[in-house]
């Protein structure tokens, strides 16, 4: 047969020239070349879209195709009219994604339309698919057929599209900041910095943008449905130019409405302005003309896409410095000398699809090996690498996908393509979006988290990425329609979406941390934070509101059996200078700043060291402006126990004046339990004599302040009088006092002075100095998370104050406590319930570091919640 001669001696070319190919890379590998082929007669052939993952490629090739294949055998016209407009639409969906919203609910983002309007989508999709089948089948079985002329229904249909596609056209080019790339929008705001003027134009826009979704979605895809129906090609059954054809028109009328749009209205104008007679209107029909124009239409634009990054590539080796070799001009003069080669190379890499690949960034181009737009590995995602700013990412994804959404529906990001890419900016982030997938009212994304600005090269392609955003939305213009100075760029500016996310703001504390007033007044203030914790906490436990009314009527006050004491017994004099020296060197002066605290508790120390003598320095124990008159150091040994209070030296026996000792109590308000502190928080860990010269701190009107503002009980006309009595409740007030100032004095330590900087930020990362408390408050957890939490609340309101003004009275003190438990994460950014702060959307977060770059200065470290811009 001549036929098979002929292809066996081009197959004889092609053979020997394989191993070339495979030198340079042009050969695909099997794996490849198997699903870059059904990709691109999936696409072309029947009308779908490349998907997002393999196994999806492959199911709904089989579908398709098995779609096509059945229409060839259907003896009816209506009937296989009805079966390709039917399986279009169904298979333009995207059901796995229906099923999911079905059957479960969104939890990345509360407030997610999902859950609350999947039953909707699905009876919105029951009636487009009913009303296509009765357009189609009632058009097909009444209308009558004939030639396309000017006079005839379907040439009637086919002006209708072509305003149609006019219309969809303007109003997509008015939602973007650029029309078509080059001139200024008139109509999209000019002042994005002011955001409620930005908002009210962009209200404007969002109603255009609704009426472009209708016409996209219900007025287009009917009224190409009509065209289609009513063309003549139709009665020539059993033919498999009518099977593909029609198969991939009624299809790509729902998976691809703009480019159905178009492809169908240059086959109109087409058939209109042109004889009857020539070969594209005698032998081909209008499904087949529908296929190659989508051919010519794709290659043609990836023709252009890549003839415009050859001639970047060729301009940046010169213009770029550090581009630019000693080869550069060689190689530039050598694409000019053979530019048609250079074509060539082009539209060989168009024609297959494939990458353009410059080697080693030179202007010199070869072609890749054909690839699925899904050259990777794996589900989209699966490898991306977790880092600190992963969870910004995660609270931010779900809110940047709903705005994606709506600017997707308005025509704000153009036209739709899989493979398409865009670049999001926001202050140090960037984002990398990518299409994998389009369909009938859905798009499937996949968005990258890319790294900051870590290198100089980073840093420099961030600052171009500004420098062409800000001429875009920052920029202001005088004249009506201004051009776009960065035509030509490879990033072309689309729309700025209002994203709620984090913004970072960093502060220096230099003069607020290390002032001597700020820190005398953190301490008292501690003191009150701390109470007005412990009440909250107590007041709110569960099971203290249910037993409110259980002891209304209770007439005589229950007897409190105070905790034993667990202290541990004396130490042997071997014990008592047994302490270890690692943690006083941790603590000396040298390394308060450290990036890092790794001090160790002493309780996790099981074996203690010898110190070489008494004369180690231990932290408060002798300092000349202490201890009076004793300047040279010599401190008496009754001095030093007081200062140091280590648990030593051992107590003799007979001396129990200093031994911490509660008698029975009983409450003298019957309600007093509701807000009393566990048990196990009122044993005893110091001295008397300390003790008492500790309460002397505690702010007794405070404290009966805050108890008097509890909201704790049902009835509002006991709840005065029941308050009054528990704040004069003097056993209650003794537990707190005891609690409070041991807590405050394992903050401190033996020292009284102002806290240092250095000692606030050890403190505020979790690691306290020695003390005898130390081991009595870490032994009760919750106890410790509770005064921890104080501690930083405090340090926040120190800030505040010293920004804001001091504080008048006790009721704006307690609105700045309760706005920073409702509103404000205060801690680490290491710790776990950041995380959970930022994918709750906490409004505000806050956090203490210290910078080794800036001696002597901390940082404030705080994210603000807002309704903010990304660029896209």
């Amino acid at each position: 047969m001549p036929a098979l001669e002929q292809m066996n001696q081009i197959l004889h070319i092609l053979f020997v020239f394989l191993p070339f190919l495979w030198a340079l890379g042009i050969l695909p590998p099997p794996d490849a070349l198997f699903l870059w082929a059904m990709e691109q007669i999936l696409e072309f052939g029947l009308g779908g879209s490349s998907m997002s993952t393999h196994l999806r490629l492959l199911v709904m090739f089989i579908l398709s195709a098995g779609t096509a294949v059945t229409s060839y055998f259907i003896p009816s016209t209506v009937g296989v009219v009805l079966f390709m407009t039917g399986f279009g639409f169904l298979l333009s969906l995207n059901l796995s994604d229906v099923g999911h919203k079905i059957g479960t609910k969104s939890k990345n983002l509360p407030s997610g339309p999902e859950k609350h309007f999947s039953w909707k989508e699905c009876l919105f999709y029951i009636i487009i698919l009913v009303f296509a089948l009765l357009e189609t089948g009632l058009l097909h079985h009444f209308a009558g057929f004939s030639q396309i002329s000017k006079s005839s229904s379907q040439a009637i249909v086919g002006y209708g599209l072509m305003i149609l596609l006019i219309i969809l056209w303007i109003l997509r080019e008015i939602q973007s900041v650029y029309i078509i790339g080059i001139f200024r929008n008139p109509f999209y705001p000019k002042d994005v910095q002011t955001v409620t003027v930005f908002f009210e134009k962009q209200t404007r826009l969002m109603k255009i943008g609704i009426v472009r979704r209708i016409l996209l979605t219900l007025v287009s895809p009917f009224a190409m449905i009509a065209f289609l129906s009513l063309d003549s090609s139709l009665q020539g059954l059993h033919s498999v130019s009518v099977s593909i054809g029609f198969t991939r028109a009624f299809r790509m009328v729902w998976q691809n409405t703009e480019n159905a749009l178009l492809e169908t209205v240059i086959v109109s104008t087409v058939h209109l302005i042109s004889s009857t007679d020539i070969w594209w209107n005698r032998n081909l029909d209008t499904g087949i003309r529908l296929l190659l124009v989508g051919i010519i239409r794709d290659r043609l634009i990836r023709f252009i896409s890549k003839l415009q990054f050859a001639v970047t590539v060729l301009l940046t080796s010169w213009t770029e410095k550090k581009q630019r070799r000693k080869t550069t001009a060689t190689l530039c003069i050598l694409n000019i000398i053979f530019s048609p080669f250079v074509l060539v190379i082009i539209v060989f890499s168009t024609l297959l699809s494939s990458p353009l690949l410059p080697l080693f960034t030179l202007p010199v181009f070869l072609v890749g090996f054909p690839r699925p737009i899904q050259s990777w590995p794996g589900a989209a995602g699966t490898t991306a690498c977790v880092c600190a700013d992963t969870v910004y990412y995660y609270q931010m994804v779900p809110r940047l996908t709903a705005v994606l959404q709506t600017a997707m529906a308005a025509g704000s990001l153009g036209l739709l393509l899989p493979g398409s890419h865009y670049l999001g900016r926001f202050q140090d982030r960037l984002i990398w979006i990518r299409i994998l997938e389009c369909g009938y009212t859905y798009c499937c994304i996949n968005i990258k988290g890319l790294e900051l600005q870590e290198t100089s090269c980073h840093t420099a392609e961030a600052r171009r990425v500004d420098e062409v955003f800000e001429d875009a939305f920052e920029q202001e213009y005088t004249g009506v329609c201004s051009l776009n100075e960065h035509f030509g760029n490879v990033l072309t500016p689309c729309t700025v979406l209002p994203v709620k996310l984090y913004s970072d703001a960093r502060n220096v504390l230099s003069g607020v941390i290390d002032s001597h007033e700020n820190l005398k007044e953190f301490k008292g203030d501690l003191i009150k934070v701390l109470v007005w914790i412990l009440v909250q906490y107590c007041s709110k436990r569960p099971g203290m509101k249910e037993n409110v009314h259980n002891t209304e009527n209770k007439g005589k006050a229950p007897l409190i059996l105070p905790a034993s004491n667990t202290s541990p017994p004396p130490k042997s004099p071997e014990d008592v200078d047994s302490l270890n020296s690692e943690t006083f060197d941790d603590w000396s002066d040298d390394n308060i700043f450290d990036d890092e605290p790794t001090i160790k508790k002493v309780i996790e120390e099981k074996q203690l060291k010898d110190l070489p003598g008494t004369n180690s320095f231990i932290p408060g124990s002798v300092e000349s402006q202490r201890v009076g008159d004793h300047s040279t150091g010599t401190v008496p040994e009754n001095d030093l126990y007081k200062a140091v209070l280590l648990g030593y030296p051992a107590v003799d026996k007979g001396k129990q004046e200093d031994m911490p000792y509660i008698p029975l109590m009983e409450f003298s308000c019957s309600h007093s339990h509701l807000v009393c502190l566990p048990a196990e928080w009122r044993t005893s860990c110091m001295p008397n004599s300390k003790m008492k010269e500790l309460s002397s701190l505690f702010p007794e009107d405070w404290y009966q302040f805050v108890l008097r503002q509890l909201e704790c009980f049902h009835s509002e006309e006991k709840a005065s009088n029941v308050l009054e009595e528990i704040a004069n409740d003097k056993v209650l007030k003794d537990f707190y006092v005891h609690t409070v100032m041991t807590c405050y004095f394992s903050f401190f330590g033996i020292d009284n002075m102002a806290p240092s900087p250095g000692h606030i930020l050890r403190v505020y990362s979790g690691v306290l100095p020695w003390s005898v408390a130390l081991d009595w408050l870490t032994e009760k957890p919750e106890l410790f998370q509770l005064a921890l939490k104080a501690f930083r609340y405090t340090l926040k309101l120190m800030i505040d104050k010293a920004s804001l003004g001091p504080i008048e009275d006790f009721r704006e003190l307690i609105k700045y406590l309760e706005e920073y438990e409702c509103d404000w994460y205060i801690g680490l950014v290491s710790d776990e319930k950041w995380k959970e702060a930022v994918l709750q959307e906490k409004p505000y977060l806050f956090s203490l570091g210290y910078d080794s770059n800036m001696p002597e200065s901390a940082l404030e470290i705080s994210r603000a919640n807002r309704n903010l811009c990304s660029q896209i």
